[in-house]
């Protein structure tokens, strides 16, 4: 009797051993899943860092030379003379935050607006056509923008924008001066309206996105008590999601600061600094893509290379700036919670 007891004991523990035992090895199986899983992701986020840092050391190298020999000088001198290899970023500089600048005061507000009527006003079967249409235009390469600039926009603008301009906006006392010029089509102001069209589906489009996100009771009861749709908009879906618009319009602002063959089309080339918006300038793409292939002498490279570096550190302090402000009005959001 004893034994036929312990026999069945030992029978019943087995499998409740076995068990134990898968579990373990399933345990210990999933725990080196999950290693692998932490290493991989990790050395992707190391990957984003390293090639950030190389991208940036590699030109600080290439263009040290150019630091080097210019000072700090190269930065604000208007100089670019490669026959005396005499060079300065600062009508470069000047060209590329102007236009950029221009491309957001025109990119944004459309880009408000095309996401407010798509979220909020478009009935149901004119949101697929024109979302797909804004998509559409994302996917266009920028040459093609450029080219179209170049052979339709700026003959355009040549014939009948410029020339009123000049005439009735450029006699005004302050303004005046900005839109001064020979209507020739090629300018900064040219450069920042095709820059605009190409970052307006960028902005709307996560514009769009994020205005979805709010919940719709939200709206609903802002609208139950007679709240019309700016006043919706304007108290509720804004402050919803003001730290994705924000970041949005830095996307958008980080593409046109570097923008190469577009500008290049449209800009005029011109290296010479103004405050008319309708004569030609320059960009630091727009010049870097001009000029490479002809720099003839090392100093003349490096100060291209160093021209790249310096757009990276423009870029680099705009996105700064923009985690700056995500960052406060995240902060200002939970206090308000």
């Amino acid at each position: 009797m004893i034994m036929r007891d312990a026999v069945m004991l030992e029978t019943t523990a087995m499998p409740a051993r076995v068990d134990d035992k898968v579990a373990q090895d399933r345990d210990r199986r999933e725990h080196r899943l999950d290693d692998l899983f932490r290493r991989v992701v990790l050395g992707c986020a190391l990957f984003v860092l390293v090639s950030l840092l190389g991208a940036g050391l590699s030109m600080l190298v290439g263009g040290w030379d150019a630091f080097k020999t210019f000072g700090p000088g190269f930065a604000w001198s208007t100089d670019w003379d490669a026959v005396n290899h005499k060079f300065g970023a600062l009508v470069p500089i000047y060209g590329t935050l102007v236009t950029a600048a221009i491309a957001m005061l025109i990119a944004v507000p459309i880009s408000f607006g095309i996401a407010l009527f798509l979220t909020e006003i478009a009935p149901g079967w004119l949101r697929g056509p024109v979302s797909a249409a804004i998509e559409l235009l994302a996917g266009i390469p920028s040459i093609i923008y450029g080219m179209w600039g170049l052979f339709v926009f700026v003959p355009f603008l040549a014939q009948n924008v410029y020339p009123w301009l000049d005439e009735h906006v450029g006699a005004l006392p302050v303004i005046g001066p900005m839109f001064q010029g020979p209507p020739i089509g090629l300018g900064m102001l040219t450069a920042g309206i095709v820059l605009a069209i190409m970052v307006i589906p960028f902005i709307s489009s996560v514009m769009r996105e994020v205005f979805n996100t709010v919940p719709a009771p939200l709206k609903e009861s802002a609208y139950a008590v007679g709240n019309t749709t700016w006043e919706v908009v304007w108290d509720i879906v804004l402050p919803y999601t003001r730290s994705a618009v924000v970041g949005g319009i830095f996307l958008g602002l980080g593409r046109a600061l570097g923008e190469t063959m577009a500008v290049t089309f449209v800009l005029g080339n011109a290296h010479q600094l103004s405050m008319s918006l309708l004569e030609p300038g320059n960009s630091i793409a727009a010049t870097i893509a001009n000029e490479f292939t002809e720099a003839d002498s090392p100093i003349y490279i490096s100060s291209l290379i160093a021209l790249g570096f310096l757009l990276f550190v423009v870029t680099f302090i705009v996105l700064a700036i923009a985690r700056l402000m995500l960052n406060r009005l995240a902060r200002q959001g939970g206090s308000h919670s």
